[in-house]
């Protein structure tokens, strides 16, 4: 018995013949002293329009060049003239310092956007050899022209500070033109290392 749509065999004897929701890497970008990281659609085998679904973008120990600088994002329909997409946000984190004299879970008003043009922050990075930042960023379905663009990032990250860090930034660039490029950046200073992967999911 088998599972058939639009004349294509999904599943057959209980064995998937289709991949679902599979990551393809589009391409990677590494942060030499670099003052920002940009991805634009056309450009350097860079795809992000209605190929996929959704885009993820995976960060891997990203590091400021100052210390207590901000990773920061922002969307472009502009083929990357512009960096300047409306956008409304939430952001939480959760943190607890080496120490173990702080702790706590909670809403930051400071880092969130409402109908903002500005850069949106995910983490906080502090410039020593252990003080750094991973996660990813998602992307739902830039290339509409019919909805707003949704975005959601989980990141963990050691502070300027020496605290952990755990953010959750979320809500979406306020247009119906298609989104089709992204840059990251700090919110003072170059990204002194670190890799920023794009990924495609779905199709």
């Amino acid at each position: 018995m088998g599972v058939i749509s639009n004349g294509t065999t999904l599943l057959d004897a209980g064995a998937l013949s289709v991949a679902s929701g599979s990551m393809t890497l589009i391409k990677t970008l590494t942060a030499s002293s670099s003052a920002t990281l940009s991805f634009v659609h056309g450009a350097s085998g860079v795809v992000l329009d209605n190929t996929y679904d959704s885009y993820v973008f995976k960060y891997i120990n990203v590091r400021g060049a100052t210390d207590g600088a901000v990773l920061t994002f922002n969307l472009s329909t502009d083929s990357g003239s512009n960096y300047n997409a409306t956008k409304t946000t939430t952001f939480f984190q959760a943190y607890h310092n080496e120490s173990d004299s702080a702790a706590a879970l909670t809403y930051d008003t400071n880092q969130d956007l409402a109908q903002s043009t500005s850069f949106q922050r995910i983490f906080i990075s502090g410039n020593d050899a252990d003080q750094n930042g991973c996660g990813t960023l998602t992307l739902f379905n830039p290339s509409s022209t019919t909805y707003v663009k949704h975005f959601i990032s989980v990141n963990s990250g050691i502070q300027d500070n020496d605290y952990a860090i755990n953010t959750y930034v979320a809500g979406y660039g306020n247009t119906t033109s298609a989104v089709n490029a992204i840059r990251f950046q700090m919110s003072s200073g170059n990204i002194d290392d670190g890799v920023i992967k794009l990924y495609g999911i779905g199709g």
